[in-house]
């Protein structure tokens, strides 16, 4: 797929509560894998949709490690978490399109939210290839796309991308407009 990022006033949009209601309720979504204590990467964050409940679910003792190639999106995901009393949980980067930045957490990573993110990057390969080595062994990856954007042999390049990377598809749970899928690093 071509390489295009979203335009970071769609944060915005993307921010609002009504995306729950219409279907995408991140405690819904985020519960089954998330609890106390663990380390979460989160590429692609936006302004925080879903990084303000991995915070509050990974509880004082955990950390979420978001990166995003927008300044802007990075800067606004901040002032939500702080104004949430959460941003001394959120280690919140801006990167470039090409690396995450993140060989300082190598093997450390419990779980990576890839949600609407890995079809907006220059190489799918590289990115699994980069979560793989953040993850510990039986981390687990919740890749979802928007169903619109990504077509079903689009989303299976991806899925061959993370394979290669050392991950294996374990469930493929329903999310509303999505296709989706969790995997574990073997």
């Amino acid at each position: 797929m071509a390489h295009r990022v979203c335009p970071w006033w769609v944060g915005y949009l993307l921010a609002s509560p009504v995306r729950k209601w219409v279907g995408q309720d991140p405690v819904k979504i985020l519960s089954p894998y998330i609890h106390e204590g663990i380390t979460v990467l989160e590429p692609g964050p936006g302004m925080g949709f879903f990084t303000l409940t991995l915070a509050r679910l990974v509880g004082p003792g955990g950390r979420v490690i978001t990166v995003d190639v927008q300044p802007k999106m990075v800067d606004r995901l901040k002032r939500r978490a702080a104004k949430a009393g959460l941003l001394d949980r959120i280690d919140a980067r801006v990167t470039t399109a090409e690396t995450m930045g993140i060989a300082d957490i190598e093997g450390k990573v419990d779980f990576t939210l890839a949600f609407a993110v890995v079809h907006e990057l220059p190489d799918a390969k590289h990115f699994f290839a980069e979560v793989g080595r953040a993850s510990k062994r039986n981390a687990q990856v919740l890749l979802a796309e928007p169903r619109g954007h990504v077509k079903e042999p689009d989303f299976a390049a991806e899925l061959a991308a993370a394979t290669a990377a050392g991950f294996a598809v374990i469930e493929r749970p329903t999310i509303h407009r999505s296709v989706t899928a969790v995997l574990v690093k073997k």
